[in-house]
């Protein structure tokens, strides 16, 4: 089904049917960002991690649905005005939600970053030579010292 076929399908259903798809797809997300939060918080990334294809999939029905409640706000703040009032309090718990999470990946990334350079300087501390030569400097770090550590900052 095509992106304009979703579009007109969302557009045909009736107001109620739209609204509690909507707030069962908000409701999903608002959960799911919830557990990953949960487990950053917990220091678990990799379990994080595994959440963000069903994240990202939640996120993009709810953008779709949300998309269709704006085409058609005029006609369902008539027709089901508490389904409406009750999708903009689940959409306030989801900014909310958001702001969460994205703090404690932002903690999380500095964290990481934090460990990752303190790693990087230890080996390259390991890896400095600690001796005088006989002309009374420095000789040169062995040929063979440890390779160096990239940081991919672009999380």
């Amino acid at each position: 089904m095509s992106a304009a076929e979703r579009l007109a399908a969302l557009d045909e259903l009736e107001p109620v049917e739209l609204c509690r798809r909507t707030g069962t797809v908000l409701s999903g997300l608002v959960e799911i960002m919830n557990a990953e939060t949960t487990l950053l918080r917990a220091y678990r990334y990799k379990e994080a991690g595994e959440l963000t294809a069903e994240k990202t999939q939640r996120a993009q029905d709810y953008v779709g649905l949300a998309r269709a409640i704006q085409r058609r706000l005029p006609q369902l703040r008539e027709a089901v005005p508490a389904e409406v009032e009750q999708l903009r309090r689940g959409h306030e718990s989801l900014a909310t939600q958001m702001a969460e999470n994205l703090r404690v990946i932002a903690t999380a990334r500095t964290v990481t970053e934090t460990l990752l350079s303190d790693v990087a300087q230890g080996v390259a501390a390991q890896a400095r030579t600690k001796t005088y030569g006989a002309n009374g400097r420095m000789t040169a770090p062995p040929a063979a010292a440890g390779p160096g550590i990239a940081i991919n900052r672009a999380l």
